[in-house]
């Protein structure tokens, strides 16, 4: 299942618009809580879906009864630009376990490129809920290739991947290679991906925008 946020009127698309703003981009501390604030947004829709029961608080006054989520899920992110969507999520399921693995491009002279994985911390994954975020989903594979490297810690019952923006190609490639417990939410999704795997208009290197370029 697919839910493209960006498809409805609301205020999320104002920070979709904000981050894709290259005048806008320029100030890295907006960016990053941009991107925080559509973690926010997109956690308070995802959390709809979940379970919940009713629990008693006690009160100065008496007993109120009010429907809570019966467990924390597990949030997942890809460094380190998914950390400002983290950090989002987080703010709204502030009593979850965390779990973090880097992923890059490894480019070659050819023009071609591999997705390489170094890193990776995580809880037990059995039966949990897992909210993965990366905020670019261009080919969509490195968000299958972390979701197989999170099996290794345990196979959750119900993933929920939140990314900003997609590519067509790459959330076709993704929903082909991804069980089907697992749904995504998506801020808006862009036709065009470049030969060098670039989402159009998308809105250039989130980690670059975020934190500063790289080497």
């Amino acid at each position: 299942m697919v839910h493209i946020l960006g498809n409805h009127n609301s205020v999320f698309n104002q920070y979709i618009a904000e981050i894709r703003d290259e005048i806008i981009q320029k100030d890295s501390l907006r960016f990053r809580r941009n991107i925080e604030r559509m973690g926010e947004i997109m956690s308070y829709e995802l959390s709809k879906s979940f379970t919940y029961e009713m629990r008693e608080v006690i009160t100065s006054l008496g007993i109120a009864n009010v429907s809570l989520i019966k467990e924390q899920p597990v949030i997942a992110s890809i460094l380190r630009a998914g950390l400002p969507l983290h950090q989002g999520v987080l703010n709204y399921f502030d009593r979850a376990e965390n779990a973090f693995i880097s992923a890059y491009r490894k480019h070659h002279k050819n023009g071609t490129f591999d997705i390489q994985l170094e890193y990776l911390a995580s809880p037990d994954l059995n039966d949990k809920v897992l909210i993965l975020c990366d905020p670019m989903l261009a080919t969509g594979s490195s968000i299958v290739l972390t979701y197989k490297a999170l099996l290794l810690r345990g196979k959750p019952r119900h993933t929920h991947i939140v990314t900003l923006i997609a590519s067509a190609e790459g959330l076709a490639y993704a929903r082909k290679n991804l069980p089907e417990n697992v749904t995504i939410w998506c801020g808006a999704v862009d036709e065009e991906l470049t030969a060098k795997s670039y989402i159009v208009p998308g809105l250039g290197d989130a980690g670059d925008l975020a934190y500063g370029k790289k080497m």
